[in-house]
């Protein structure tokens, strides 16, 4: 066996415990529900992300036989409709079968299988392997999300992670300069999802972006000046979208006896002022900009940035390890786009309208997961991901 493949064997299994132990903590109860259409039970993610590698592998590659479970190509499959029939997605919550731990089991068959494969073949898996981590990844963040949001709708509030805390900035907010660029965007060497290729020139006019997010104290500053009652800020469908949803503050956000609280991964706790303001929709997240006098930045914008931070050309913080950052860029395929190959291609590229991309990453995220060509992407209306604000705004016309 080459150090290579020892190595990418080695982080198969790290993701695949490090799935596990998200759920390390949870009773088989917690497992099972699905508060909402947009989020999963657990126990659907830990299954999901196995199916992902029996379909895309091991089956393919005649590395098994035959399916431990048939059935499970229908219950596990997310989306794929070149591989055949989905269950329903808002009613993954009432698959009380297979149970927590028959799904544990097919998770360690999976396993077995796939270090066998690498061992005996790495060249003709690797590809596959390490799409199937980064799609793990993903959904690590996604159990993250989905358990906080079906845990916020239980009165006890209960606690999901003690020691998972977004970090605060005590630092003020600077903005940062830049001049007219010739950029070259996305990705060009090492993993990538097909969305960030290929590399590709764009000109940039002069902007300016913020050093640091905007804080729950900045956000607060909005509320109290009725900023979800004033339409002058908001796009008119996301006007129309906090009337139709009564919405009146960020997701989490809760008002008790004349104080502000959050829910968090550490349960209902006093609102943290300096803390970045998440769980905001594409709507919220631009009228504030609007009550600012400012803007989002556009997804190019913000990488040309962040690379030139990365360089050490200027100070910029919280990039990656608080919130992703709404942009105003929609969810586009960049000129010369090609998606992974066979069914595979369904992975990004039939999601590509409607949908805003998003940039950075989140303290829920895989620290190993981001990068600055990385593409995020969600409708304008949701907001159960950690999403935050990095204020931008033009320089050309000052």
């Amino acid at each position: 066996m080459t150090k290579t493949t020892h190595a990418l064997i080695e982080q198969y299994r790290q993701c695949r415990e490090n799935s596990e132990a998200l759920v390390a903590n949870l009773s088989a109860e917690d497992c099972q529900i699905q508060a909402m259409a947009d989020v999963s039970p657990m126990k659907w993610h830990l299954a999901h992300t196995s199916w992902f590698f029996e379909t895309f592998l091991l089956a393919p590659k005649k590395i098994i036989s035959a399916p431990l479970h048939p059935d499970f190509k229908v219950l596990f499959n997310s989306y794929y409709q070149g591989i055949g029939e989905q269950f329903s997605r808002p009613q993954r919550g009432v698959l009380s079968r297979p149970s927590l731990r028959q799904v544990m089991d097919y998770r360690h068959w999976v396993d077995n299988h796939v270090v066998a494969a690498l061992e005996h073949d790495s060249d003709e898996c690797a590809e596959w392997v390490n799409l199937g981590i980064a799609h793990e990844q993903q959904h690590q963040e996604l159990m993250r999300m989905d358990m906080l949001y079906n845990f916020s709708v239980n009165p006890l509030f209960p606690t999901l992670d003690e020691h998972l805390v977004c970090p605060s900035n005590e630092q003020p907010r600077q903005w940062l300069d830049f001049a007219n660029a010739d950029a070259q965007i996305g990705a060009q060497t090492g993993f990538s999802f097909d969305n960030e290729r290929p590399r590709h020139r764009v000109y940039i006019n002069e902007f300016s972006i913020a050093s640091h997010l905007v804080t729950n104290a900045d956000y607060l500053s909005f509320i109290d000046a009725d900023g979800y009652q004033r339409s002058e800020f908001w796009h008119s469908d996301g006007f129309s979208w906090l009337q139709r949803q009564q919405i009146k503050a960020p997701l989490y956000w809760r008002y008790q006896n004349n104080n502000w609280y959050e829910f968090t991964p550490q349960g209902l706790i006093p609102l943290a002022m300096n803390a970045p303001v998440r769980h905001l929709s594409f709507y919220e997240a631009s009228a504030f900009a609007q009550f600012k006098g400012a803007r989002l930045p556009s997804e190019f914008e913000w990488e040309w940035a962040m690379e030139q931070a990365q360089a050490g050309h200027c100070d910029i913080a919280q990039i990656d390890d608080c919130a992703w950052q709404w942009t105003l860029s929609s969810y586009q395929p960049y000129p010369g786009f090609r998606p992974f190959a066979g069914d595979a291609g369904e992975y990004n590229g039939k999601f590509m309208v409607n949908q805003q991309v998003l940039r950075g990453g989140s303290y829920f995220t895989p620290k190993q997961h981001t990068r600055l060509t990385y593409r995020n992407f969600f409708y304008p209306h949701q907001r159960w991901m950690c999403s935050g604000i990095r204020l931008a705004k033009d320089r050309i016309y000052e």
